[in-house]
């Protein structure tokens, strides 16, 4: 693999020869493929045994598989059921489950395409609250897409700058900046990360990540943890980044509890004295990531209330939700513990025990937000998809049809699924292996395809073998 010879120069002298190597053939060798199993829609389910899956030792959910199965044409991964992620940056797992043990608000900064902010959700302890942002928009409408699949009620996506959380007002226990960075650690699987790869790019992203760990920072509670992360190698956007937050910040690193095993590096410059990781291919299975965990100085307020200091939004109140709103409480789980919302035609159901920090998020962009659980159209109400795929969904209360993996296929490509002559008229709940998949509308002759435009599926290929989760 060509490198730029900057690149490779400044990296042989920072990590020696023989740790220069063995990461100079993990760049020339495939990238393992690995999984993440959701924990709220799996049970009962195990990975394929001929994807001969490996545990990811520091991510519970995680698995190594032994080859790439084309996963786009598995309905199971369209149902949330899983996501594929690299296992370098399942690490936040263990970060989680280490430091955090009551119900917090977390803010995941820069989000997209949202492999950490679904970790994060399956890590924290429940009745956490998770605002999982992203600048770009484009971006941002992809990290809604796969929050949604993921089926999390207590999540709210933004497409804001950091900057506008500093001006919500709004306040966190645990904040995750992974920050744009140069992505060294990616070059074996983004060509385009070593074209745009040059001195001035580095200093140029070093910038930035003080800009957003700055904003980030006063955000943060006192006592509250701030997870640094990259997806590069170099000491000027990893290590002298945590020296700048140490000194400038005054922030106090946190120490994670790692096995030698694993094979993850500390700090590469005695510069850094301080707790670090860095993920090397080569050394680890998986693509190159660096992290830190830092505390702000002051009580640990994890756990208590919240009141932000955003004013309200304008969001419509409940009084003024139709008259047949209250029965989509009958198509959850637990229904009084929401409360319903109306903005503009869309209905959101959102948790009771963060409805009011929800309100005050101004001027935050809200993408998405609880549940997104029907659209009114003049006296119909229409389930949404966001609500098919939602763990607190009570699929009994709609007709439900399984369907086979093509007519499966067909209805992610938003074409028509033939129903069963004696279904009921009205919105059907579509279901593969026992699965929510979405909704159709029976009317008789034909069933609506309900699958969202934006998300369709538009390869017409169909691989012969795609199993890739089974009942246990």
């Amino acid at each position: 693999m060509p490198l730029p010879e900057e690149f490779t120069t400044y990296t042989r002298q920072l990590m020696g020869d023989s740790l220069y190597e063995r990461f100079a053939d993990g760049l020339c060798s495939p990238s393992p493929v690995c999984i993440r199993l959701n924990p709220f829609k799996s049970e009962g389910w195990h990975i394929a045994p001929q994807h001969a899956p490996e545990p990811v030792p520091w991510c519970r959910q995680g698995y190594y598989l032994s080859h790439r199965p084309n996963f786009t044409f598995d309905p199971l991964l369209h149902a949330g059921a899983y996501y594929v992620q690299d296992a370098s940056s399942m690490f936040i797992d263990e970060i989680l489950r280490q430091q955090v043990h009551h119900p917090v608000m977390m803010l995941d900064l820069c989000a997209a395409p949202g492999g950490k902010s679904t970790a994060c959700l399956s890590a924290l302890p429940e009745g956490s609250l998770l605002f999982s942002n992203e600048p770009i928009a484009l971006r941002a409408q992809i990290l809604s897409e796969n929050i949604q699949k993921y089926g999390h009620p207590d999540v709210v996506v933004t497409n804001n700058y950091p900057k506008d959380y500093v001006r919500s007002g709004l306040s966190f226990d645990v904040i995750l900046t992974d920050v744009p960075c140069s992505g060294e650690g990616m070059f074996r699987k983004d060509e385009g990360a070593i074209s745009e790869w040059s001195v001035q790019h580095v200093e140029q992203c070093q910038r930035l990540q003080r800009e957003i760990v700055g904003s980030a920072w006063e955000c943060l509670r006192p006592g509250g943890l701030l997870i640094y992360a990259t997806c590069t190698i170099n000491t000027r956007e990893n290590e002298d980044q945590v020296v700048w937050m140490v000194e400038e910040l005054g922030a106090e690193p946190v120490d994670i509890d790692t096995d030698e095993g694993w094979g993850i590096i500390g700090s590469l410059t005695s510069s850094c004295p301080h707790p670090v990781y860095r993920f090397l291919p080569g050394i680890v299975r998986g693509e190159g990531q660096f992290m830190a965990v830092m505390r702000k100085p002051g009580d640990d307020v994890s756990g208590k209330t919240r009141k932000p200091k955003g004013k309200s939004g304008k969001e419509k109140k409940v009084s003024h939700l139709p008259s047949n709103a209250a029965a989509i409480k009958d198509w959850l789980t637990d229904g009084e513990d929401y409360v319903l919302t109306l903005d503009d035609s869309t209905l959101y159901a959102i948790p009771k025990s963060w409805k009011s920090t929800i309100d005050n998020t101004s001027p935050l962009r809200i993408l998405h937000r609880g549940i997104k659980a029907a659209v009114i159209k003049g006296h119909d109400i229409l389930p949404q998809h966001s609500l098919a795929l939602s763990r607190a969904l009570q699929a009994e209360a709609f007709p439900c049809v399984s369907i086979t993996h093509g007519q499966a296929i067909a209805y992610l490509r938003k074409e028509a699924v033939v129903l069963p002559p004696d279904t009921p008229r009205g919105y059907v709940l579509l279901t593969y292996q026992g699965r929510p998949l979405g909704f159709v509308k029976n009317i008789g002759n034909r069933a609506n395809n309900l699958y969202p435009q934006e998300w369709k599926v538009k390869s017409a290929h169909i691989p012969d073998d795609n199993v890739i989760l089974s009942k246990i």
